[in-house]
This record gives C-alpha cells, structure tokens and sequence, in this order.
C-alpha cells in the first residue's frame, strides 16, 4: 500500500519525524529555513497534504495554486490565523490544528513574562553580563511584586484559566473578560467584567490571552491603553496582532504602561526594532510551546490529524 505523501515545512522533533515516517511518506524541508511561497508549493508538488506550522503564511492565492492531490493542511500549532480557511474550504481542502496540548507550557512563558517584566530581569541580567553591577542599594534595581496585585486576563480560555490557576498561589486576585461569562467553577472566584474598557481599569497587570479574530485585533489600542492605571504591566502570549504596536510603545515610553513582557509581536521575526531599545521591556521569541514535552505532543497531534484523516476518519482537531 502506497503511503500518503507529506510535506513538512520544517523540522520537527526526533520522535515526532520518526512516527511520521513510519506512517506516511514525509519529504521534508531539509535546511529547515522559513520556506518562501515558491519553495512551499515546491515542495507541495506530489503532497497529498501538508504539515506547516504558524509562520508559513497560506492566503487564498498559494491555497489555489496547491495541486488537486493536496487534500489537506495540518498545522503545527493550535492558531491557524495564518491559513486562509474560506479558500481552503472552497478547494474541499481540510485544515487541522493542535489543540489543548500547549496549554501548560504557554501558561508558563505567561508567569515568565509577568516577573520578567515587574522585576525588571532584563536590566538584572544586563548588569551581570556587562559585568556592571555595582555595590548593592537599597534603591537598586526596584520592581514590583505581584503579591496583591490585580491580574487581568483577556480571554479566559483554557490558556487563560491556566494562567489564571498558577497567578493565585502568588496572592493575585484574577478579573477577566470573555464574550461570555464562565460558570462558577471554571471562574474559581475571579471577577467577571463583561467589557473589555472594564477590565483595563481595574486591572494592575494585563494578560492577553485571547485568539486573534477580526474583533480582537488591534483591540488594545490607544484609547483603550489610556484607560489602564499609570504604571501598569501588560503581558502577550497570544497574538501579536491583537496589540496596536505604536500605542504601546508610545504607552511605555510615556509612563503610561510600566512595563512589558512580550512573547508575540505582529510581523514576526521582524520586531519593531524600538521594543529592543525600552529598557521596561522583557521580550522572548515565540517560546510559548517550546518545551520537549510539549512539542513532541503538538506533533503527534498533527500525526493524529492526518492519520484519521487518511484512513476516511474525521480528524479529531479539524476546524474546517
């Protein structure tokens, strides 16, 4: 029996590539760069579907260029923002993502990020790596505690919640905004605020963790930065299009945010080379799945995908 061919994007984790090929007939991108739009339908010449992950951009008019054999685009992430869904379907072309298995690890980055940036980590590790730092004051290197503090979460999803579930033990009291109210026991006690305006006031520090859809992007804006306390800490793991880039720089540069901790930025690996330069900015590159663990789970998620798909199945994580 003749195995299905994939096309892999990039490279993947030892065990993931070896389940792969053991399953199917993977051509991969051996130099494992970015592939542009020309070596992706390259390469997709003799696929029968494709595993990419959340840099390859698909838009309507590489969807329409892929052969007919191409039946379908597992991607290697839970957002797929980056595939144009309306054209996939359109070519009857299935589209799957990787759901639930990177909760924990993004969840983690999130905590990274929000003591990262109220301890000021970026200056502290400056100093020790210049070889800078100086006798000990008491006025040194001053940041803030979380203990206390007010902890907004944008998007109380399942990453949200597990934000939510490692910020209490650190003595936050967690406000959230959803489209919809949580039930009781999924808030756990936090305070529902049912407009996002409502959330910004009250919070001290501001966790986004809500998808990338054409209602949340650029949603924090100016007008809505300006109505968060002076000195307040924003944190992003999820898009970094949901952000309006020049307002927060413009935010931090100002006072009006306190500092930054950022995971995601809009146009990715290019950053807005000002972020660099703010020293009230903790900034990591997209390492929110970036764990063994956690990788290795995203892969034989896909793997899953294309298996019941292959076999006449339902994938388990199709979106369309």
């Amino acid at each position: 029996m003749v195995k299905p061919s994939i096309f892999v994007t990039r490279r993947l984790p030892r065990h993931v590539e070896h389940q792969l090929g053991a399953l199917f007939d993977p051509q991969f991108n051996e130099d494992d760069n970015l592939p542009s739009p020309e070596a992706l339908l390259r390469g997709a010449q003799n696929a029968d579907g494709l595993l990419v992950t959340i840099t390859d951009r698909l838009d309507a008019n590489l969807i329409s260029a892929l052969p007919e054999r191409t039946r379908i685009i597992a991607t290697f992430s839970v957002g797929y923002d980056h595939i144009d869904i309306a054209a996939a379907d359109a070519r009857g072309i299935a589209v799957t993502n990787t759901p639930g298995v990177l909760t924990d690890a993004t969840a983690e980055i999130a905590m990274l990020l929000l003591l990262g940036a109220a301890r000021k980590a970026t200056d502290g590790a400056r100093l020790i790596r210049e070889n800078r730092w100086g006798a000990w004051a008491p006025t040194g290197m001053l940041g803030t505690q979380l203990t206390g503090k007010k902890l907004g979460i944008y998007g109380m999803g399942e990453i949200g919640r597990a934000v939510a579930a490692r910020a209490r033990p650190f003595g936050m009291e967690i406000h959230y905004h959803n489209r919809n109210q949580l039930p009781a026991a999924l808030e756990a006690g936090a305070h529902y605020h049912a407009e996002l305006e409502s959330l910004l006031r009250h919070c001290d520090m501001l966790s986004v963790n809500c998808a990338s859809t054409p209602q949340t992007r650029g949603s924090l804006d100016a007008d809505r930065l300006a109505l968060m306390k002076p000195g307040a800490i924003l944190i992003n793991t999820a898009r970094g299009d949901i952000l309006d880039e020049a307002a927060v720089l413009d935010a931090l540069s100002n006072g009006r945010l306190g500092a930054i901790g950022l995971d995601v930025y809009a146009n990715e690996p290019d950053i807005d080379p000002r972020f660099r330069t703010l020293p009230n900015s903790f900034l990591l590159p997209h390492l929110g799945s970036a764990t063994y663990e956690t990788r290795d789970a995203m892969g034989f998620c896909a793997i899953a995908n294309l298996q019941a798909f292959f076999s006449g199945k339902t994938p388990p994580n199709r979106v369309r």
